[in-house]
């Protein structure tokens, strides 16, 4: 089986017999690129189809039992990736099952397999999946102009609006994020000269993330928005829990290396939303998902709900 996670910093594949990586991934740090008609398919394409020819060579393998790819953006964007990928792939390789997922579907089933639950996976951004398997329910997921709460981008920007309130002698300043943002950045009102022209704004916000929580152990604002960005959690959690039996939660994503400062207030707004619920930990990442669907796709035994926006098998002969 092949198996692929497209993410927002880069492409990474791997061969994978039994349910097992073979070996390391290969790895591609270019991002795919996204534009009006969505995600750029052929781009897509162009990097991984050397990296698939290099894995199958090096194992000596023949053609995968199955392809799939899960990527950031398919869900909202993938109208290029349904269309181009399918007939590409079945050139290229002759799998006799495919599936296109999206990045949150192979985040929550590398985090609970095919378990009914619910995923909050949070990295530069945030998004909460859950499904009893029958269907999937998403919250957020909406980028850092319009959600992602709580996600890194958030609470970054966050951070850095208290360190500008600070500079500006407003209420709800923090003098202590005010001095990590010029550590950081420089002279904070040349801040937005900075920012405002770059593509990359997200992961630059995000960036400020980890400050925010290396001062919320003595900085009470700092504090404040780390329980703030863990209620927007609870919430998109919330959304999609299902609501009977015994439902699974795991988190996945770098924002939760932030530890503790998030993590105990994220677990008493967990307990207290959700209280039918048994928080787990994660157990793989979106890769070792991408790996788990191959694995049972090509067994004809994925138990997961099919979607053409979250989870699409496009072929099965």
């Amino acid at each position: 089986m092949l198996a692929v996670d497209s993410g927002g910093s880069g492409l990474r594949a791997v061969l994978a017999a039994g349910g097992v990586a073979l070996g390391a991934p290969v790895v591609s740090d270019e991002p795919v690129r996204t534009g009006a008609d969505g995600v750029d398919a052929g781009h897509l394409l162009e990097q991984l189809l050397p990296m698939a020819r290099r894995l199958l060579a090096t194992a000596g393998a023949g053609r995968p039992r199955a392809v799939v790819i899960g990527a950031t953006g398919f869900a909202t964007l993938g109208d290029r990736m349904r269309a181009e990928l399918p007939p590409a792939l079945t050139r290229e390789f002759g799998a006799p099952r495919i599936a296109l997922v999206a990045d949150a579907v192979t985040a929550y089933t590398g985090a609970l397999g095919t378990r009914a639950g619910a995923v909050v996976a949070a990295g530069t951004g945030l998004i909460a999946i859950g499904t009893d398997l029958e269907s999937w329910r998403r919250a957020d997921g909406w980028g850092h102009l319009l959600g992602d709460c709580g996600g890194g981008a958030w609470i970054g920007r966050a951070g850095l609006e208290a360190a500008l309130r600070a500079h500006d002698g407003r209420s709800g300043g923090s003098a202590f994020l005010l001095a990590c943002a010029e550590k950081m950045f420089g002279p904070v009102d040349e801040l937005p000269a900075h920012l405002y022209p770059r593509t990359d704004r997200p992961a630059v916000l995000a960036s400020f993330a980890p400050q925010v929580a290396g001062c919320a152990g003595h900085d009470p604002v700092a504090a404040d928005i780390l329980r703030a960005a863990a209620r927007h959690m609870a919430d998109s959690a919330a959304a999609v829990c299902p609501a009977a039996g015994e439902p699974l939660i795991a988190l996945t994503g770098g924002v939760f290396r932030m530890g503790e400062p998030l993590l105990a207030p994220l677990d008493t707004e967990l307990r207290e939303r959700l209280p039918h619920a048994r928080r787990v930990p994660a157990e793989g990442d979106p890769l070792h998902g991408a790996v788990r669907i191959a694995t049972e796709l090509a067994a004809g035994a994925l138990a997961l709900p099919r979607d053409e926006r979250m989870l699409y098998e496009v072929a099965e002969n």
